[in-house]
Formats: structure tokens, sequence, C-alpha cells
């Protein structure tokens, strides 16, 4: 039987760890170093912008109250704080692979975490209403598997939504992002909170930089089984991918 090739979101970055399975293990223990500082460094990157969007999106694309929904990297809670506003905090589960972030969390979300990777979710088939995922993608291991196992645990008909960040298509754009992300962002985060936070920074734009292409994400999602497929952008390098899991 052959195996299925895999499709990673940006190719090895060596000059932060070895090699592809060397990845998840460099990515676990920088979010775990820096997770006290994480609010903080937000704050700096989204300018106070990124609650708003993050609700509105949510809204945008169907999450409503009494919705089941599933936080994927939900990290301390930024994208999930916004949906239990919407959902209640009753129907909303985070699931991070960092332990350090899931304890930050735990501090002010009082939803339910779970400690897995994205690409196994440890729920039956067909369990959540909306699964969400904000500004992570670039930090699993394989897209395709990642999106199997979204479509899996959705209901028939739940819708995904993806926030991610990505290179602009304008030149003038792209070189202002990478001043801002690739300069001022690390090191500011160096000064009001860590070395280590500066060097999330520093891997958040490489990760930016060699990312996939967006029409590559969405014909991964489609690959992947989920329909009605859509791809917003906002100020040209703010992204959110949409999909409904088949309705059977």
């Amino acid at each position: 039987m052959t195996r299925e090739r895999a499709t990673p979101p940006h190719p090895v970055l060596s000059s932060y760890y070895r090699d592809a399975a060397s990845r998840q293990g460099f990515v676990r223990s920088l979010f775990d170093r820096t997770a006290t500082h994480y609010d903080r460094i937000n704050a700096i990157f989204s300018l106070g912008s990124g609650r708003w969007y993050r609700r509105w999106m949510l809204r945008r694309v169907g999450l409503k109250a009494g919705d089941r929904i599933l936080d994927v990297a939900t990290g301390t809670g930024l994208v999930a704080r916004e949906a239990s506003r919407i959902a209640g905090p009753n129907g909303v589960i985070g699931l991070d692979m960092s332990p350090g972030m899931l304890a930050e969390c735990r501090k002010n979300l009082p939803i339910a975490l779970v400690q897995a990777d994205a690409q196994r979710l440890p729920f039956p088939d067909g369990h959540f209403d909306f699964l969400s995922m904000g500004y992570a993608l670039r930090h699993v291991s394989d897209l395709h598997r990642t999106f199997i196992a979204y479509r899996r645990v959705l209901k028939p008909g739940g819708r995904v939504l993806i926030l991610e960040i990505g290179r602009a298509r304008k030149p003038f754009v792209q070189a202002v992002l990478r001043f801002y992300l690739g300069r001022i962002v690390p090191t500011l985060s160096g000064v009001a909170a860590s070395r280590d936070s500066r060097q999330l920074m520093e891997y958040y734009w490489d990760t930016i930089a060699e990312c996939v292409s967006p029409d590559d994400i969405v014909s991964t999602l489609r690959q992947a089984g989920f329909e009605d497929v859509r791809h917003y952008t906002s100020l040209g390098v703010f992204h959110a991918y949409a999909g409904s899991a088949p309705a059977r």
C-alpha cells in the first residue's frame, strides 16, 4: 500500500530544527517557553485589532449560540474567548499540544481544555458544529492529514474557520509586512518579554515567508472533502479559510 505524500505548510526551516521529524518538538518547546508572555506579544503584533476581527469572522462564517465548537491550537484562548461569547462557554473546547499554553488559558478562561495534536483529535466522528484555528496552521506538520481530522470530527454540514496571516500580493505591502513582522515585532518582543519571545516572532515571520500559497490551502481543504470552501482576505495579509463538512 502506497503511503500518501505529506503536505507540509512550509519547507524544513533548518536554522531552527534539524528535519521534518524535529519540527513538532521544536514548536511545542518554543510555545511552552513563551506561553507566559504570549498575550503581551500578541498585543504588540495585532495593535489591538485582533479581538474584534476574530469575533467578526466567527459570526461571518456561521458560529451561533448553542453551537459546540472545537478551537484547535487554542494557545492562551484568544479565539476561544470570542467563540465563548457567541456560542456560550459550555459549548467551547480548547485544544493545544503545548501544556504551557493550556496552563495560561486555564488561568483566565473557564472552558474545557485538551492537550493533543491537531492531526490526532481525540473526539468521536461528527462531534462538533464548528471548528476554529487561529494563526497556527503554519505549525502543523501535514495540511492534508490535519484537514481530514477536522472534517472527521465535524457534524454533517459543520463549519470550519481557519485564520492565518500570509504573504501579500503587492510588493509594497509585503515589504512593510516584512519590516514590521520580520524586524520590529521580534525586537519589541525581546525587549518587552524575553529572548525566547524574540525567537518565537522570528520563527513566526519565517513560517509566513515560506508558507504555501492561499490557493494551495484552499485546494487542500477541497481535497480533504470540505465543500463550499471560501477564502477571505483583509488588508492584503489577513486570510480566513472557511468550508463545510459534507451534509451527507
